[in-house]
């Protein structure tokens, strides 16, 4: 039997939320996942006859009861439940109409005004599942009282303000908003041996993914736009495309990297080929989860698409101690932004300095292998030449 949807935003992620007492039994109860609605199937309809006549009774959404003995006055209040339950139906097809015209027009408003489409999708997002949560968005008092109520971090209430914020701007409202404030936390730095890991135990295409934002250090909506026009197979460097106003960036990629390129299918201009970054973030997200549990770590967990990036960012500053080079590289425009991954990296190495991986290199193939993979050249012994690489 197929959930009824939920009278007021539509979905059909619903839970049973046991039964009601009435006086013909007992009706189901259901109560929305999105927008946390407790109702009963609209569609629902009790019957139960007594033993005097032919009477019945049904029940209404609304909880109201009618007895109908085939007088004209119960024909009459039935057909008045019935017109009052469809001016409701009504009622909310036209404010969800609203509603979303006033999301298309902010979408719309933010597009003229020059918003990244990252920015204008999360800012629609929030509204959307505020207005679902019961905010009237035409009243500013509904939505704080909304955001206050929200089991969320100060940083995502920080954002749904933003968010309302502009919202007014378009409208041509004010209101009063409310302060949160958040402490800022050092970011993730997991193990280069938990990022492969993730690598070697993902599927092919996400696997090539995590390996150029462990290479390139790329933002992972940057990753995601990748055409096939943008790499290089012959000098093997990558063009990126930046966002969220950063430079412009080329990479060299590895041999590896360009090996699970090439093992990829060509069936769209876009390297990776899903519709949107948060499609392969859900794959990832469930890959991961897997390998948490097979491997029996986990800290696997708490990898996400950015913590390559920061994990990049720290292992360059370690390596270079150039704080320049580093912003450069991640095509930062403000170095403020970059001066976290050297409290990172004295964070991470305060009592690492003595824990390295040493190889050793007979050829000059073997050197330039090693120097991809980050080791730095120690010195020669016996014509042997020897590389370190922090754990």
């Amino acid at each position: 039997m197929r959930p009824p949807a939920c009278p007021l935003c539509g979905s059909t992620k619903v839970w049973r939320d046991g039964t009601r007492r009435t006086r013909t039994g007992r009706v189901q109860r259901y109560i929305c996942r999105d927008c946390g609605l407790r109702f009963t199937d609209p569609t629902q309809r009790l019957k139960a006859y007594n033993r005097i006549g032919d009477s019945a009774e049904y029940a209404s959404p609304d909880d109201g009861w009618i007895s109908m003995s085939g007088s004209k006055n119960s024909a009459k209040a039935v057909g008045a439940l019935r017109r009052e339950e469809e001016s409701r139906k009504a009622g909310l097809r036209e404010a969800t109409t609203d509603f979303k015209s006033l999301l298309f027009n902010f979408a719309w408003w933010m597009k003229k005004q020059g918003y990244a489409d990252s920015t204008i999708e999360s800012r629609v997002k929030l509204l959307r599942v505020l207005a679902k949560r019961g905010a009237d968005l035409y009243d500013p008092e509904s939505v704080k009282d909304v955001i206050a109520r929200q089991n969320w971090s100060n940083k995502r209430k920080i954002n749904a303000v933003d968010a309302y914020t502009k919202l007014l701007e378009m409208t041509g409202g004010t209101w009063d908003p409310p302060r949160y404030s958040f402490t800022r936390t050092l970011p993730f730095i997991p193990l280069e041996s938990e990022l492969d890991q993730l690598i070697a135990g993902c599927g092919r295409r996400v696997s090539a993914f995590l390996q150029l934002l462990k290479e390139t250090g790329m933002r992972a909506g940057e990753a995601w736009r990748l055409k096939w026009s943008d790499v290089d197979f012959e000098t093997r460097t990558v063009r990126v495309t930046p966002e969220k106003g950063s430079s412009p960036r080329i990479f060299k990629l590895s041999n590896k990297l360009i090996a699970m390129l090439n093992g990829l299918p060509r069936e769209s201009e876009r390297i990776f080929g899903y519709k949107a970054v948060s499609h392969i973030r859900r794959t990832f997200e469930r890959q991961r989860k897997r390998l948490a549990h097979k491997l029996g770590n986990p800290r696997l967990k708490r990898i996400t698409f950015h913590t390559f990036r920061h994990w990049k960012a720290t292992m360059l500053y370690h390596q270079t101690k150039d704080i320049l080079y580093v912003m450069n590289f991640l095509g930062h425009k403000n170095i403020k932004n970059t001066l976290i991954y050297i409290q990172l990296e004295e964070a991470l190495f305060k009592e690492r300095d003595d824990e390295f991986i040493c190889k050793a290199a007979k050829t000059v193939k073997e050197a330039m292998d090693l120097v991809e993979q980050g080791f730095e050249y120690v010195c020669t012994v016996d014509g042997v030449k020897l590389f370190r690489k922090r754990k």
